[in-house]
């Protein structure tokens, strides 16, 4: 949409003498009450008036034209209370012909203004934050104009500076009773990589300080734009070169998720935008701020994880924007950091983690961010902690403050007391030593006392996993999710694309088996490219191999490229989620299809094995039939344990009620067990369950055989299982299957230190 320079003369006009008055004389109350004076009087408007974010989430009414003088400071709303706080509490405008109609009207008999009825208001914003409100009102019922609530939004930016400057209320008073101090503090948060950190606080906090609000000539703005638009996306393409050496799984393009930051700088509705608000009259800087703000505040209800995500990456872009406007190139990345980095923010984009030299990063602690998001991947790829969820971290940790992430147990201490550093520092060095006993016993074989060969796999997802096969000793990868490459590109990468991926995955393996599940999205896993894709029940809706059968060609490319880059080496096919015979059937007549299309033009894998994922329930009653059919069958325990509990897993509040080691999962896996070795089908348990020494031994009891993990499980499994004896276990595992209790896992646990069983 256009704007005519007809339209904007008022809102800018408006805009310069509210610069004025600002600038001018006088404490900042009283420049506040000359500005809704001037709002007023432009707007033709009987009122206008400025409400200011307090304490407690209080809005209490700072400066008025036009209501009663003596409600000014009186008059308080609480968030979502009466149009004001409804404007706060939502972030978003409310144009009213009669605000008296509204369900949120409250009738304040200190203002006089129940004979008021028009009214619009707009809310404050400073980093996304609500920090006050702005209203104006008119007897007469009439619809505000679009210019209108354009002009009160820019004004209300502009007065945003004022508030948050501490001119009117005091920084420190928004900042929590339990907030910076010297007593030690202990947050909690949710894991999204594991491990222990100990360092000093880094405060990631890239955020610009606009001088300038008001543009003299928005020509040259539109000129400084461009122009920074332009010096933007040269670093973007210079950060994807330097990134090169740590690779996130994209094939040849080892800049996948920078690449999908290339493609949001270039979005043409994000740039509209800012145009349109430089064509009203702010500075180029002002402009990339109100946007900004405004998307923060109105996606801050959404509970997508992919939008919110992409809101992160739009922060992330639009703080490089300012940072090439302004030439403020502030990162405390580019700073004088300790050599043990512990990284405290609101969120923060991949790109941006990797402007810090990861290794000095010991972790990461973030306000918001999901166990999918851009960021919490590459950080488990890179072996850093992180938590999520830390809510008020930023304000209650100061830059320098020690800090212990303790991500395995899902806990941040801050300024932590000399017995807390101990404990950590016994367990970090315990951790150390075990690393290194788990590295020497790398070559060793995974065999019982007994004499019970067990083959232990690798779970990855990026490149950057695989050489982990290696590294750990294990036998191969016995879960390649194919997906993760998919959710950091911007589009669908091709067939030549994902053959490079694939045939680099090969030659990393170094010859060890590589089981390839395809294409797993849908439920908690998005791409950015697939729309409509919301449902009320994801982990059981439209996901996995549901989605590439009712589109074959996703599955049909990504088949020629696992077989063009398995010529002459082996090829291990997974096909996810198959819930009966006839989807597994399906699925593997795509592959035979693109074997023989393939092979007439040269390209043969020396040997192919197709397996299926046992994650909904009912496949175990076709299992006589599948098994006839499958090469190999893994278990997704995961999936298959919130299926038959009922229990969606990423429910924190169902969290404990059902445990993995209880006589229903005990009986089912037996039982499948026996109907693997019966008709000689490799059968392998791949969820987090195999990855645990107490459930690996569990299983292993069971018949269980291979088990596939993350990397870091390998060496603590592997010290497990060199010190059970395979068939004690399995006696004492099957006198358990009849039990009536809810969970064998503290009988489990005596079990193992009675018999010398290393945990």
């Amino acid at each position: 949409m256009s704007i005519s320079p007809a339209a904007v003369t008022g809102p800018r006009r408006l805009l310069k003498r509210v610069r004025d008055v600002m600038a001018g004389p006088g404490s900042a109350e009283e420049r506040l009450g000359k500005i809704v004076t001037i709002i007023a009087a432009d707007m033709v408007a009987e009122v206008c008036s400025v409400y200011v974010m307090r304490a407690g989430e209080v809005l209490e009414l700072f400066a008025t034209c036009g209501l009663a003088a003596e409600a000014v400071h009186r008059t308080r709303l609480r968030t979502g209370e009466g149009i004001v706080g409804y404007v706060a509490a939502h972030a978003r405008p409310l144009n009213l012909r009669d605000a008296q109609s509204h369900p949120n009207f409250a009738y304040r008999p200190e203002t006089g203004e129940e004979i008021y009825h028009s009214m619009i208001g707009v809310p404050i914003l400073r980093g996304g934050r609500i920090i006050g409100v702005l209203a104006v009102q008119n007897r007469t019922e009439r619809q505000y104009t679009e210019d209108e609530q354009e002009a009160l939004e820019n004004v209300a930016m502009v007065l945003a500076e004022m508030v948050a400057g501490g001119e009117l209320v005091n920084r420190d008073e928004l900042i929590p009773a339990d907030g910076i101090a010297l007593l030690p503090l202990r947050l909690s948060g949710a894991r999204l990589a594991p491990g222990i950190g100990k360092g000093t606080a880094v405060l990631h906090e890239p955020r610009i300080v606009i001088d300038r609000m008001v543009a003299e000539d928005p020509q040259e703005e539109l000129t400084r734009l461009r122009e920074a638009m332009r010096g933007l996306q040269k670093h973007l393409d210079r950060m994807v070169e330097a990134v090169g050496s740590i690779d996130l799984g994209g094939g040849e393009d080892t800049g996948d998720i920078l690449d999908a930051y290339r493609m949001i700088a270039k979005d043409t509705g994000w740039l509209n935008r800012i145009t349109e608000a430089v064509n009203t009259g702010l500075t180029a800087e002002a402009a990339v701020q109100k946007v900004h703000d405004d998307t923060r505040a109105r996606m801050a209800q959404v509970t997508d994880p992919y939008l919110r995500e992409r809101l992160h990456d739009l922060e992330d872009l639009a703080n490089r924007l300012l940072q090439h406007l302004s030439g403020q190139f502030q990162s405390p990345a580019f700073g004088n950091l300790p050599d043990d980095i512990i990284l405290v923010a609101r969120n923060i984009g991949p790109a941006e983690l990797l402007d810090y030299d990861h290794t000095r990063l010991r972790g990461l602690a973030l306000e918001e961010g999901s166990h999918t998001s851009h960021v919490a991947i590459v950080a488990r790829a890179l072996d850093i902690p992180v938590l999520g969820g830390v809510k008020g971290v930023l304000d209650k940790v100061e830059g320098g403050d020690p800090l212990i992430v303790d991500a395995d147990n899902a806990q941040l201490f801050v300024r932590p007391s000399e017995d807390v550093r101990s404990v950590i520092d016994g367990a970090l060095k315990a951790r150390a030593e075990r690393k290194a006993l788990y590295a020497r016993m790398r070559d060793l074989p995974a065999q019982t006392r007994d004499d019970v060969n067990i083959s232990l796999n690798i779970n990855a997802g990026l490149l950057i996993d695989v050489p982990h096969v290696i590294e750990s000793g294990a036998d191969g990868i016995g879960l390649y999710r194919t997906e993760i490459p998919f959710m950091v590109r911007s589009a669908m990468p091709d067939i030549e694309d994902q053959t490079r991926l694939y045939n680099r995955i090969f030659d990393q393996a170094e010859g060890r088996p590589v089981v390839f599940r395809t294409l797993d999205v849908g439920g908690d896993k998005l791409l950015p490219y697939w729309q409509d894709m919301t449902e009320e029940n994801p982990a059981m809706g439209w996901r996995s191999i549901r989605i590439t059968l009712d589109r074959p060609a996703v599955l049909v490319h990504q088949l020629r490229a696992l077989i063009r880059a398995a010529h002459d080496r082996d090829l291990h096919v997974m096909f996810p989620m198959i819930a009966e015979v006839a989807e597994f059937r399906a699925a593997k007549q795509l592959l035979d299809r693109q074997l023989e299309r393939e092979a007439g033009r040269g390209f043969v894998p020396r040997s192919v094995k197709v397996g299926a994922m046992l994650e909904v329930p009912a496949l175990i009653w076709q299992a006589n039939s599948l098994l006839g059919q499958v090469d190999f069958l893994s278990v997704g325990t995961n999936d298959l344990l919130q299926f038959m509990f009922a229990a969606d897993r990423g429910n924190p509040r169902l969290e404990g009620r059902y445990d993995t080691l209880s006589p229903g999962v005990f009986t089912f896996l037996k039982h499948l067990v026996e109907l693997c070795s019966d008709r000689n089908v490799r059968l392998t348990i791949c969820g987090e369950m195999a990855g645990r020494p107490l459930e690996a031994m569990a299983l292993i009891g069971l018949g269980v055989r291979r088990l596939s993990m993350a990397p870091a499980s390998v060496g603590p499994v592997k010290e497990m299982v060199r010190s059970m004896n395979a068939r004690s276990v399995e006696q004492y595992v099957l006198s358990l299957l009849d039990s009536p209790g809810k969970s064998l896992r503290s009988g489990l646990k005596a079990f193992a230190i009675d018999h010398g069983v290393k945990l």
